[in-house]
């Protein structure tokens, strides 16, 4: 016998490029995805998935069984919020994904929030460096930072997000300061890897509406972490360019110093996507006005009588020892 969470499990391999892409979404190691596919296979007697070359290839009882699992995981969900909007109650599994900094500060409590708000829904969050990769019958409603490129999808602006150039106040008493976008050329930049970006071109738009400059920096150091990005620059390692929400307290302390006030980068709106199987559920539809609600107060910016400079020292790299796994030095 196979369970919806074991339905739910396939589809999500059948989404992924790989066993190790597929791990890297659902947060386990890959020993635990080819495991946990093996004792499917054993049970059902039979072989889902060609693994002998370097990509997946369905075997044709896993066509077959990756075609029904989506049609049966579907009719559930629609049976469930048709029975739940008939007696007037929100309930159901709510499926979330967002960015891994950003879904831990504040997509996880506004998820607890709801839970407490409704406790008839069942809430699962994931948190990915690469979420618009996830096809969306995996989810209810997706956070969304940056560029979006896949304009078909249904969008609620939550709030707006500045990317603001920045460095620790000692890493520009060590190197100088910058006055024009293509002095970034001779500084350490450190690139934040995510959403399949270009990472490396960093694109600057004057505020007297002058010719814009874009500039590609070879950085010295990246992560797939934006805190890990930020912790490095907070430890004067470098220069970063980084959502306001993640730096916002930083530059109000003084422990990072914004850079190139005449010009601008490309904002990065906070949206919600909303996914066209399961995103118009009642459990959905509430969870996005209670999320939206929260954001749109923008809780990183700072309040009145909230400043504190501690400008000129640098903070230790907590990461320094090695701890963060995710970090990637080039």
């Amino acid at each position: 016998m196979i369970s919806t969470e074991d339905l739910h499990f396939f589809i999500m391999l059948t989404n992924a490029a790989s066993l190790a892409d597929a791990a890297r979404k659902l947060g386990v190691t890959p020993p635990a995805v080819t495991q946990r596919l093996r004792l499917l296979e054993a049970r059902l007697g039979m072989r889902l998935i060609d693994r002998s070359g370097r990509r997946m290839v369905l075997t044709d009882e896993g066509e077959l069984l990756a075609s029904n699992a989506r049609r049966i995981c579907d009719d559930i969900g629609n049976l469930a919020d048709t029975l739940a909007s008939r007696r007037g109650s929100v309930a159901g599994h709510l499926r979330v994904i967002a960015p891994l900094g950003f879904g831990q500060r504040y997509v996880a409590p506004a998820i607890a929030e709801f839970r407490t708000l409704y406790p008839e829904v069942n809430a699962s969050l994931m948190l990915s460096d690469r979420p618009a990769s996830i096809s969306d019958d995996m989810w209810d409603l997706m956070v969304h930072i940056g560029e979006l490129r896949d304009s078909s999808l249904v969008s609620r602006r939550l709030a707006p997000n500045r990317r603001i150039l920045c460095a620790a106040p000692c890493y520009l008493a060590r190197r100088g300061e910058l006055r024009y976008p293509d002095d970034l050329r001779a500084h350490d930049c450190i690139a934040l890897r995510e959403n399949d970006e270009d990472v490396t071109m960093w694109r600057f738009t004057p505020k007297d509406h002058g010719a814009p400059a874009n500039v590609r920096i070879e950085p010295v150091m990246t992560s797939n972490d934006g805190g890990t990005v930020r912790d490095w620059a907070l430890a004067g390692l470098g220069i970063i360019s980084r959502s306001e929400w993640d730096v916002a307290e930083h530059l109000n302390a003084g422990r990072l110093v914004p850079l190139l006030g005449a010009w601008t980068q490309p904002d990065a709106d906070i949206v919600a996507l909303i996914s066209s199987r399961h995103g118009r559920s009642l459990r959905a539809t509430r969870f996005l006005e209670l999320l939206h609600a929260s954001v749109l107060q923008q809780p990183w910016l700072p309040r009145n009588g909230s400043e504190h400079p501690e400008r000129g020292k640098c903070a230790k790299d907590p990461r320094a020892d090695g701890s963060g796994a995710r970090a990637t030095a080039v």
